[in-house]
């Protein structure tokens, strides 16, 4: 596997290594993640070599690799199949019943939700998730039932490997312009995806999303579908009684088919929750399972990692991580966190991600970010880009927050922090690239600076 270090070959690794396959892997550098699949029984290489494939069957790769890659050219050389991930998916899953969970946001949090849900009610599904499950511990796991629960990724088309048995649409909004330059051409990934779900399947989709609806208009007639939604009234599952509890999450009754209305309190913030929540519950009613045994499980789900994960607190300053760079995902988390810490002084750090993003996007990044009191922008994570051109000034001029400031390195950020937060203050770092490490040093330079005091 060659950047068996990354999202998605990580946790595939992790399901081949359960399933009692020998699986090795390539990447640039070690990491926590790569350690523990060596521990799991994976031989893990540091750097590129042809030698490395010389023994094996198959080489999955990832996305980021290219062409000239030495590894993909060894393997070609020796006539062993390269594939990426949608090649290989359908080889993985196999026979079992793939619940799939799709959409620009919330795709992570969902599958865990539902992952978790058939855990706690014995079911043992297979799932392959985009970020660790802090209940249960992992990001992948090769289960003994019949279901396999996989977060459908449509970056590099990888959801077309996908035949859903039940396929979730959260919501619909132009994202990955390296990859879709037009809402056209990522429609049409997407429509590609709902149309492989096998013909006795459903589609479980968001219907207060207007990506969503505008979308179903182009859904075959044969298509099965279950629309849900916390206010449209005419969708066929509205959450009902949705209130804010003192914890600063929400609490729902779903209704089911039986004309009962199951009680949800959920742990997790954010009226985006409700919405991941109510298809997770289509799902267990779809599976004939006890309603109010998935209202329970859903009520112990405490999240994923890097989605609103609390780092930790010191000198009474709570810091906080999140994995949000669309404008969107920022805006719906710092709603979320504002409602959970109403009263509390929030600083948001965020590392635009990708040039080509953060130009399409231009003038719905200005907008997003009202819930915050102050705004520090990180240069932007390049990926797999190169600078077209782009003037960070340019954004941080146009943002309508009065509060906001470029700094062009990590530790001057956490210099700024580390001088200016007080206690009780919120800090919460925005990034799906490097800038995560901020958190971390903020959070070692106060601790250390109260252990001195």
């Amino acid at each position: 596997m060659i950047g068996i270090g990354g999202t998605g070959l990580s946790a595939i690794a992790r399901v081949l290594l359960e399933s009692g396959y020998t699986v090795s892997g390539s990447d640039q550098q070690d990491s926590a993640g790569l350690q523990q699949l060596a521990k799991l029984g994976a031989t893990i290489y540091i750097g590129h070599a042809a030698h490395q494939v010389a023994q094996v069957d198959l080489v999955v790769r990832s996305s980021a690799i290219p062409d000239t890659n030495p590894e993909v050219i060894a393997a070609q050389e020796k006539n062993i199949a390269v594939l990426k991930r949608a090649d290989f998916l359908s080889t993985l899953i196999g026979k079992k019943k793939c619940i799939a969970i799709s959409g620009t946001h919330g795709k992570t949090t969902t599958t865990a939700m539902i992952a978790w849900m058939l855990h706690e009610l014995q079911l043992d599904p297979s799932y392959i998730i985009g970020s660790d499950s802090k209940d249960l511990g992992n990001n992948a796991h090769a289960g003994s039932s019949d279901y396999f629960v996989i977060e459908a990724d449509e970056y590099d088309r990888m959801f077309h490997g996908l035949t859903p048995y039940m396929g979730i649409l959260t919501n619909l909004e132009h994202d990955h312009p390296d990859c879709y330059p037009s809402m056209a051409d990522y429609e049409e990934a997407f429509m590609t995806y709902i149309n492989k779900i096998i013909p006795e399947g459903k589609l479980i989709f968001d219907w207060d999303d207007a990506g969503n609806k505008g979308f179903s208009k182009n859904f075959s007639p044969k298509t099965k579908v279950i629309r849900y939604a916390v206010s449209s009234q005419d969708a066929d599952k509205q959450a009902q009684q949705v209130i804010l509890q003192e914890n600063g999450c929400y609490r729902f009754e779903y209704p089911a088919n039986d004309d009962n209305y199951i009680p949800c309190h959920l742990q997790v913030p954010g009226l985006h929750n409700v919405h991941n929540a109510m298809a997770a519950m289509i799902v267990a009613e779809q599976l004939e399972l006890n309603l109010y045994d998935a209202a329970a499980a859903l009520e112990k789900f405490s999240g994923t990692g890097r989605r609103m994960e609390i780092i930790g607190e010191t000198q009474g300053i709570t810091i906080i991580d999140d994995y949000a760079h669309h404008p969107t995902e920022i805006e719906t988390t710092l709603k979320a966190l504002r409602e959970r810490y109403p009263n509390r002084i929030i600083w948001t750090v965020w590392q635009p991600h990708t040039y080509s993003r953060t130009m399409t996007l231009f003038d719905k990044y200005v907008d997003v970010f009202k819930e915050t009191d102050h705004l520090i922008i990180t240069p932007v994570y390049a990926a797999r880009e190169t600078n077209p051109g782009f003037n960070i000034e340019d954004l941080v001029n146009q943002l309508k927050n009065a509060n906001s400031q470029h700094i062009d390195n990590f530790d001057k950020i956490r210099q700024y922090l580390t001088d200016n937060m007080k206690a009780d203050d919120i800090l919460i770092v925005l990034s799906a690239g490097d800038a995560i490490q901020i958190s971390s040093a903020v959070y070692k330079t106060l601790s250390e600076r109260s252990e001195s005091a």
